[in-house]
């Protein structure tokens, strides 16, 4: 396994490219100065000594004296100060212009991804949830920024789709009743005998307490969504206890052989309510998703975090299933061995209790089939 290769971040990329253009700056403006200094302009310097320039014979290489009748151009300190500020400043003019064309290309050359950044929020705010940065290059700050930012776009785009899903569903599971009750009601309308109200009649109350069932499991899941409570200690083996009690005959009635390794006093701090919801929900999904002569196993243990594991037998679990398993409305017909269905709010509730009481949930399907729930809570 190679390791990954080793990238400057931007703040340490800009500051050695500002460093190395200042020291070339540097560099360059002593040079102009020093070149201007030394072999633009002549010097008359006078000594106390005036010696005629014909008898001059050691002469520095480089150097020359005014020929005669030729007025030199630095004769005083005046002079010199006059000419050192001219050539600096021709220097300065030609540095600043220099730094300003380096100092352009470079900051463009390095910032170059905030346009694509800000070219891909731009569509996301109109909608476009589809468009993907896909940074390339040295994994720097700005390649970091857009990958998060590609992974706040799936995110989006995921919950997006999953809301739509979610409104689409919330009305077929709301209408089927509505429509079932008002072809009920036009039969009744039309003057039926009593054997077809005696037959009409346990069907209404049916269809009308299957809405009652799905108006209420949608004000559970609202309320675990948005659950305000004081923590208070809670005995999450006597619950859990009391909830298999409370499903053991129904899966009897199953066929399901119900099967418990619950350890006493495990306590966790959150709400009585919610948590005997989320207890409930995990029993009714092993004991609806399972088949006739399968098993379900509950077991709660307790080390750094408290951890409760529903496992039951069943058909094979899909990975597209098992993402999409604590989405609101979502069954998995094939799962279902029978003619047993639930609404589909059972997991999203517990997902919402779970995230309520600040704890993680993982689902995992079973090699043999089935499916094991992992809730763990804080202690």
């Amino acid at each position: 396994m190679t390791g990954r290769r080793r990238t400057l971040s931007i703040h340490a990329r800009l500051f050695l490219g500002f460093a190395c253009a200042l020291a070339a700056c540097a560099a360059l403006m002593v040079a102009i100065i020093y070149v201007g200094m030394r072999f633009l302009p002549t010097y008359g310097f006078m000594d106390t000594v005036v010696v005629d320039p014909s008898q001059v014979t050691d002469v520095a290489p480089g150097r020359r004296l005014p020929a005669s009748g030729e007025h030199p151009d630095i004769t005083t300190k005046e002079d010199v100060w006059n000419t050192v500020l001219a050539v600096s400043a021709g220097g300065v003019l030609v540095v600043g212009a220099l730094g300003l064309g380096v100092g352009w290309f470079v900051s463009k050359r390095l910032l170059a991804p905030l346009g694509t950044i800000n070219e891909a929020a731009r569509k996301a705010a109109e909608g476009n949830l589809g468009e993907r940065i896909a940074a390339t290059g040295p994994p720097d700050e700005l390649h970091q920024l857009a990958d998060t930012f590609d992974e706040m776009l799936d995110r989006l785009e995921e919950s997006f789709a999953a809301h739509r899903r979610f409104a689409a569903n919330a009305s077929h599971e709301l209408l089927t009743p509505l429509a079932t009750t008002r072809a009920a009601l036009q039969v009744a309308g039309d003057a039926p005998s009593r054997e077809e109200l005696a037959e009409l009649l346990p069907m209404l109350r049916e269809t009308n307490e299957r809405g009652i069932r799905i108006v209420h499991a949608l004000l559970d899941l609202a309320s675990a969504q948005n659950a305000a409570f004081e923590p208070a200690p809670v005995d999450l083996s006597a619950l859990l206890g009391a909830a298999v009690a409370e499903r053991s005959a129904q899966a009897s009635s199953y066929g399901i052989e119900l099967s418990t390794e619950i350890e006493p006093g495990r306590t966790v701090s959150g709400n009585a309510v919610l948590l005997r919801q989320l207890t409930l929900n995990l029993l009714d999904n092993a004991l609806t998703h399972n088949a006739p002569g399968g098993s379900a196993h509950i077991r709660l243990s307790q080390t750094d975090r408290t951890v409760l594991e529903v496992s039951n037998t069943g058909p094979h679990v899909t990975k597209t299933q098992l993402a999409r398993l604590f989405e609101p409305f979502y069954r998995a017909e094939e799962r279902v061995a029978s003619a047993r269905k639930g609404h589909g709010l059972g997991l999203a509730i517990v997902r919402s209790v779970t995230a309520a009481h600040h704890g993680t949930l993982h689902a995992t399907a079973n090699p043999a089939g089935g499916l094991t729930i992992r809730v763990e809570l804080p202690r």
